[in-house]
C-alpha cells in the first residue's frame, strides 16, 4: 500500500496522473494487479507473499517513467547478453553467489543486503525502453516448519527471473526450485 500511495504522489508531482492510471490498468490486464493489488497477483503466481517481488513490479513502472535511478546501469552489450542467457540459465537451481558471479552486482537491489533474507536483483540499462530483468531470490524455512529461524539456506536461492511477458505469469522463468512451488527445495 505504501508503494501505491508513493506512486500516486509521484504521478501527481510529475503531472502524469492519467498515465499512472493507465499503468494500473495495464497491470490489471496483464494479471499483475488483483483485487488485493500487486501483492495478491504476486502471491497467486509464486504461492507466497514476497514484498521484494511486489517492489519489482513498481520498479518496472518507475523505470519506464524515469523515476528510478539505477545504481549500476548495464551497457547495452551486457544487457543483451543477460537477456539472451537468463531463461536457459534458470534451468538449474542457483544461489545468490551464482547470480553475482554470472551477472555481477545488480543495477538496483530491492530488499536488504543481509544474505539471510529474500531480495530481488534488477538489471537494466539507462534506457527506459529496455525492460528491467529481475532475479527473485528467496531464503527462509520450509512451509510448516516448527521454527521460522534460522533460514534453511546460508544464502538466498534463485526462484525465478522475470522480464516482460504478455501476462504477468508469462514473464517468469522459474528455476527447478521455484517451479515446484515449494521454497524449501
Amino acid at each position: 500500500m505504501a508503494l501505491r500511495l508513493y506512486f500516486d504522489a509521484l504521478a501527481f508531482a510529475d503531472g502524469c496522473e492519467q498515465l499512472w492510471r493507465e499503468d494500473i490498468d495495464a497491470l490489471r490486464s496483464r494479471g499483475a494487479f488483483a483485487p488485493t493489488g500487486v501483492t495478491g497477483a504476486v502471491e497467486h503466481v509464486l504461492g507466497h507473499r514476497a514484498d521484494d517481488v511486489v517492489s519489482s513490479v513498481y520498479a518496472e513502472i518507475a523505470h519506464v517513467r524515469t523515476w528510478l535511478v539505477l545504481d549500476q546501469p548495464l551497457t547495452p552489450a551486457r544487457y543483451d547478453r543477460l537477456r539472451d542467457a537468463i531463461e536457459p540459465w534458470c534451468a538449474q537451481d542457483r544461489s545468490h553467489s551464482d547470480v553475482l558471479a554470472e551477472f555481477g552486482p545488480p543495477s538496483v537491489l530491492l530488499g536488504g543486503s543481509n544474505p539471510l533474507y529474500p531480495k530481488t536483483f534488477a538489471y537494466g540499462t539507462a534506457n527506459p525502453d529496455d525492460p528491467l530483468v529481475f532475479l527473485h531470490l528467496w531464503n527462509g524455512t520450509a512451509p510448516g516448519s516448527a521454527t521460522s529461524w534460522p533460514p534453511d539456506h546460508a544464502e538466498p536461492q534463485l526462484l525465478a527471473a522475470r522480464c516482460g511477458g504478455a501476462t504477468f505469469r508469462d514473464g517468469f522463468s522459474f528455476t527447478p526450485r521455484g517451479a515446484t512451488g515449494s521454497r524449501s527445495r
